[in-house]
């Protein structure tokens, strides 16, 4: 099912403020588009397991994030998500702090395996999927990261990542599915989503 009509922000809200106008996000030319600070868009439904596909395109030197079970709870969105890395790995100071940060990666979790994210100011065709515990990253046709939420090797990097310290982090089983406002010009289209 599409997430998004291509032509409004229906089925959107941000983070924590549902109900109420959204600010910084826009539509145009069939994408979703950060205009200006605004925070985090979510979707209004929660999934649990699913197979989302989306397209993003980054600005130069740009930075933004898709979230996944994101527990509306929780402020900010980062603290409860997951995060699928949306970077110019080029351009942004945050790559200099390793593959963990590229696109693709499990933010500060997992590398892509394979580095095969196209340059900024082009679009890339991500999917993630999630079923219970077993959670893959592919970017551009290629699966880069597999990986599962209850495995040793996960427990192992989530202890020597930023995030052990927030016991809500990646606790939730379902979410919402959040476009990160990172600051940067990032574009996103042809987002379908189905339940598994």
């Amino acid at each position: 099912m599409r997430l998004f009509d291509g032509r409004s922000l229906e089925g959107w809200h941000l983070y924590g403020r549902r109900g109420q106008p959204i600010s910084g996000w826009r539509v145009a030319d069939g994408a979703i588009v950060r205009s200006g600070p605004g925070g985090d868009l979510v979707s209004d439904r929660v999934y649990g397991d699913f197979e989302l596909r989306i397209e993003w395109k980054i600005a130069p030197g740009g930075n933004s994030g898709i979230f996944y079970r994101a527990a509306e709870t929780q402020a900010p969105i980062y603290r409860s998500a997951i995060e699928y890395q949306v970077l110019d790995d080029q351009r942004h100071p945050d790559a200099g702090n390793g593959r963990k940060r590229w696109a693709s990666a499990v933010y500060d979790l997992y590398p892509p395996a394979e580095l095969v994210a196209r340059p900024a100011g082009e679009w890339n065709q991500a999917r993630i999927r999630v079923r219970g515990a077993e959670v893959e990253h592919w970017l551009n046709g290629v699966k880069v990261v597999a990986y599962r939420l209850d495995s040793p090797d996960w427990k192992a990097r989530l202890a020597q990542s930023k995030f052990k310290d927030w016991p809500e982090f990646a606790a939730s089983r379902s979410g919402v599915i959040g476009l990160q406002d990172h600051g940067d010009q990032v574009a996103y289209r042809n987002i379908l989503i189905r339940s598994l």
